[in-house]
C-alpha cells in the first residue's frame, strides 16, 4: 500500500499585511484582503495538513478584518482565545471562546469577512468532495448546509474533540497518518463530525426505493468489493457505487442482513488481514504491531488491541511472538 503525502506542519509569520494576504490567497486558492492598523502588526499562520484536510490557526496582535472571496473548500471556524465576528451579506454573528461557525454553506459560496480581535482563530478545512464520501443528497444536487450555526452543544463538543484528535494525530504521529487507510479515515471522521454538528441537505433515512434495493444481491456485491479492495482507502460511497445502489441502501443492506455497517464490515475484513500479517511476521525484522495495525487502518494501538482480543482471544503481540517463523 503506497503512502499518502507525509502530513505537514507549516508555519508562516510576517509583519507585512500585504505579504499575509498574498500567502493566504495562495494557501486557500481564493482572494484574501486584510484590513488592520499597520503599526506594530504581527501575523502568524500555522497549518497541520494532511492530503485531504487541514486544521489551520491564525494569530494576530491587532484587530484584523479578513475579507475572503468565494471559498472552494469548507471553512469551519472556531474562536480560541479571542472574540470573533463574522459577516456574510446581511448575516452577522459574534463568537466567543469555543464557539464554532460555518463560514460558507456551499462550495464556492458567497464572499464573507471575519474580524479577529487580538488573539487566535482555528479553522478546520475540508473539501466538499470528502463530505460527499459519506453523505448523499437528493438526486444529483450538491451538498448544501442549511445553517451556519450548530444544532446543539453535544454536537459541538464532539466536533471540538474530533478536530483536536485529527490535529493531534498529524502533529504527534505523522508516520501513522502517512498510511492511506488511517489518513482517509481521519478525513471522513472529521467530515462526519461536521455533518452531525450542522444541518444540511444530506439524506440520512432510507427511502422506500432504498429499502427495496437492500436485498441479498446488493449485499453480495458490496461484500465482494470490500474483500477485494480492503487494502486501499475506500469510503461508504465507494461501497455503494460498487453495489450500484445509494449510500442509504447499502447501509440498510448491511444492517438488515449482517447487523453491522458497511464500514464496520470493512474494519472486520482489515482486522482479519492484520491478523494474517501478524501470523506471518518475523519480529527479528523489527516490524511492530503498531506498524501493522496502522497499515490496515487502525490508528490507535490500544483500540486495535481491544478489537483483536475480542475477535481472536489474545493480544496481537502474542500472536506475532507465538507464531513467528
Amino acid at each position: 500500500m503506497a503512502l499518502v503525502s507525509p502530513p505537514r506542519h507549516l508555519l508562516f509569520e510576517t509583519v507585512d499585511t500585504e505579504r499575509a494576504a498574498e500567502y493566504l490567497t495562495c494557501m486557500y486558492g481564493t482572494r484574501f484582503r486584510l484590513a488592520v492598523e499597520r503599526h506594530g502588526y504581527f501575523y502568524r499562520h500555522s497549518r497541520l495538513a494532511g492530503d485531504s484536510f487541514s486544521v489551520d490557526r491564525s494569530d494576530v496582535n491587532r484587530d484584523t478584518t479578513f475579507m475572503i472571496d468565494s471559498a472552494p473548500v469548507l471553512f469551519v471556524a472556531r474562536a480560541r482565545n479571542s472574540n470573533l465576528s463574522y459577516r456574510c451579506g446581511d448575516v452577522e454573528f459574534r463568537l466567543g471562546h469555543g464557539d464554532v461557525i460555518l463560514c460558507n454553506l456551499t462550495e464556492h459560496g458567497r464572499p464573507f469577512r471575519t474580524r479577529l480581535r487580538d488573539g487566535a482563530v482555528e479553522a478546520a478545512i475540508l473539501p466538499f468532495s470528502v463530505l460527499a464520501e459519506i453523505a448523499q443528497t437528493r438526486g444529483a444536487e450538491p451538498l448544501r448546509f442549511a445553517s451556519r450555526q450548530p444544532v446543539g452543544p453535544a454536537q459541538v463538543a464532539h466536533l471540538h474533540a474530533t478536530i483536536d484528535f485529527v490535529s493531534g494525530a498529524i502533529r504527534d504521529r505523522p508516520e501513522a497518518m502517512s498510511e492511506p487507510l488511517v489518513h482517509g479515515a481521519a478525513g471522513r471522521m472529521l467530515a462526519a463530525a461536521v455533518l452531525a454538528a450542522f444541518p444540511s441537505t444530506a439524506l440520512t433515512d432510507p427511502t422506500p426505493a432504498d429499502r427495496r434495493d437492500s436485498h441479498p444481491a446488493t449485499l453480495r456485491r458490496a461484500v465482494a468489493f470490500v474483500e477485494e479492495a480492503a487494502h486501499v482507502d475506500i469510503s461508504v460511497a465507494d461501497v455503494a457505487s460498487a453495489a450500484n445502489v445509494t449510500i442509504r441502501a447499502v447501509q440498510h443492506a448491511f444492517r438488515r442482513h449482517l447487523d453491522t455497517t458497511p464500514m464496520g464490515y470493512v474494519r472486520s475484513v482489515r482486522l482479519r488481514r492484520a491478523h494474517q500479517e501478524l501470523l506471518a511476521a518475523d519480529p527479528a525484522t523489527g516490524v511492530t504491531v503498531t506498524e501493522i495495525a496502522a497499515r490496515w487502518g487502525f490508528y490507535h494501538p490500544g483500540r486495535f488491541a481491544r478489537y483483536y482480543r475480542a475477535t481472536y482471544g489474545s493480544a496481537p503481540y502474542q500472536t506475532m511472538l507465538r507464531d513467528a517463523p
